[in-house]
């Protein structure tokens, strides 16, 4: 049987902004190429080359430089989210803790990713332990176990 790569993609209206929360909320994913030298952004960098917004890339991508985890894409789109996400990322934080240990695990991570844009949805105690379920800045669900 064939083995096939595997992307994880995520439809949004600002891939820029989205793409630079998951980077900074997943540590180790970087962008394929940095951005050029004296600029802040692609966007910037663009501006400055007089490349019109019509004729910009419409997503971003983003690699992991550490690990061997799948890439992310985030590809702009017209419509706004819908509904509840049919598949969620799971950001595990706290392999191994269990009780207080793994509450205060993985609230510290709530709080980090809350101050790069996300928010709590709900806080959840269940049979596999405390977790979070959080969402990105554009409101696609994740969780922080």
């Amino acid at each position: 049987m064939t083995a096939f790569d595997l992307h994880v993609v995520f439809d949004c209206a600002e891939p820029e902004r989205v793409a630079e929360f998951w980077r900074e909320a997943l540590g180790g994913y970087d962008y394929p190429v940095g951005v050029p030298e004296g600029f802040s952004s692609w966007q910037e960098w663009a501006d400055a080359q007089g490349i019109p917004e019509n004729q910009r890339p419409t997503g971003r991508t983003l690699v992991d430089k550490v690990r061997d985890r799948p890439d992310i894409f985030f590809l702009k789109v017209p419509e706004p989210k819908a509904g509840k996400n049919r598949l969620h990322l799971d950001i595990k934080v706290a392999p191994g803790l269990d009780g207080d240990s793994r509450r205060e695990k993985v609230e510290e991570e709530g709080e980090r990713l809350i101050a790069l844009g996300a928010t709590i949805a709900r806080r959840a105690d269940d049979p596999d332990g405390f977790h979070l379920v959080m969402q990105d800045p554009e409101g696609n669900e994740f969780c922080v176990a």
